[in-house]
C-alpha cells in the first residue's frame, strides 16, 4: 500500500511538472499578445472603433447638420473640432468619415481575400483549362488601368445613393489578382501532400478538399493579407477621394474632408489635422494588428518570444 501511494504521488507530481500542450490557436494567441506593439494597435483600433460607432451620440450635431452663423470657427465646447465654412461640426463629419473609411476598408479587404482565395485555389487544384483560363483572367486584369476605371465610373455616379457599395465593389474588383497569384502557388505545394491525396482516394468532393483541408493551410497568409489589404482599401479610398473620384457628397470621408481642409490648413488647421491624425491613427493600429498577426503566425519569428 505505501508502495502505490508513493507511485501514486510520483505520478501526480510528474503530471504537475509536465507543461500543458497548447493548440496552435493558442500558442498564436499567446505570441501575439506576448508582441506589445501588437496589443498597442489592438487597443487603439479598438478605441477608434467605438469613437466611429458611438463618437457622435455624444455630439448634439449630425455630419450634414448647419449651424448658422457659425462659419469657421475654432474648435470651443460648441464645436468640439470646430466649423468648416459651411458651418458643419468638424467632429461629427470627422467621425462620419471615420465610420465611412473603416467600412470601406473592412468590406474591401474581405471581398478581395475571399475572391484571392477561391480563384487562386481553384486553379491550382483542378488545373488543366480552368487553371488556364483563371491565369488569363488574372494576367488581364493586371494590366488594365485600375485606377483610372474607378474614377471614371466613381465620377458617372457622383450623387447616387449607391455609390459608396459601388465604390466598394470597384477597390474589391481590383485588388486581389496577386494575392490570388500566391494562393495558387501555395495551393499546388499543398495539393500533392498525403492528406489531400488520401481525401481524393476517400471521394471527398473536390470543394470540401479546398475550404477543408487547403485554405485553412494557408490561412495565415489569408489573415494578414486581410490586413494589409484594409490599409491598402483606406489608402486607395483616401487618395481616390482627395482628388474628387471617392465618396460623393453630402457623404464624407476621411478622403474628402483632408482634400477640403489641405488648402486652409496654415490658417485654419482644424479642418485638416483632425481627419488627418485619425487617418494616420488608423492606418497605424492596423499595421501593428498586421505585424503582430505576422510573427504570431511565424514560427521562426522572436517578436512574440518563446511559446
Amino acid at each position: 500500500m505505501a508502495t502505490e501511494k508513493v507511485d501514486e504521488a510520483t505520478a501526480s507530481q510528474l503530471q504537475a511538472a509536465t507543461p500543458k500542450r497548447l493548440t496552435r490557436r493558442q500558442l498564436i494567441i499567446r505570441r501575439f499578445f506576448r508582441n506589445k506593439s501588437a496589443v498597442f494597435g489592438l487597443i487603439l483600433f479598438a478605441v477608434i472603433v467605438i469613437v466611429a460607432l458611438f463618437g457622435n451620440s455624444f455630439n448634439q450635431w449630425h455630419y450634414t447638420s448647419i449651424d448658422p452663423g457659425q462659419y469657421l470657427k475654432a474648435p470651443d465646447v460648441t464645436h468640439w473640432f470646430g466649423t468648416n465654412k459651411q458651418g458643419r461640426d468638424v467632429f461629427a463629419m470627422t467621425v462620419e468619415g471615420l465610420r465611412k473609411s473603416i467600412i470601406i476598408g473592412l468590406a474591401v479587404a474581405f471581398i478581395q481575400t475571399s475572391i484571392a482565395a477561391i480563384v487562386g485555389s481553384t486553379a491550382a487544384y483542378f488545373g488543366g483549362w480552368v487553371d488556364k483560363v483563371e491565369t488569363w483572367f488574372i494576367d488581364l486584369l493586371l494590366v488594365i488601368p485600375s485606377f483610372l476605371i474607378i474614377a471614371i465610373i466613381s465620377q458617372r455616379l457622383s450623387g447616387e445613393t449607391s455609390s459608396t457599395l459601388m465604390f466598394i465593389v470597384l477597390l474589391a474588383a481590383f485588388g486581389w489578382m496577386m494575392t490570388a497569384r500566391v494562393v495558387r502557388s501555395l495551393t499546388m505545394s499543398l495539393k500533392g501532400l498525403d492528406y489531400v491525396t488520401a481525401a481524393k482516394y476517400m471521394s471527398v468532393p473536390s470543394w470540401t478538399i479546398i475550404m477543408r483541408h487547403i485554405l485553412p493551410n494557408i490561412s495565415s497568409l489569408l489573415i494578414i493579407d486581410f490586413t494589409l489589404g484594409v490599409v491598402s482599401a483606406v489608402l486607395s479610398e483616401t487618395s481616390l477621394s482627395y482628388f474628387g473620384f471617392g465618396v460623393k457628397e453630402p457623404q464624407v470621408s476621411l478622403g474628402s474632408l483632408i482634400a477640403a481642409g489641405q488648402p486652409s490648413a496654415l490658417t485654419y488647421s482644424w479642418l485638416f489635422v483632425p481627419p488627418a491624425l485619425v487617418l494616420v491613427a488608423l492606418l497605424a493600429s492596423i499595421n501593428f494588428i498586421g505585424d503582430g498577426l505576422r510573427d504570431a503566425l511565424d514560427p521562426s519569428s522572436q517578436s512574440g518570444g518563446k511559446a
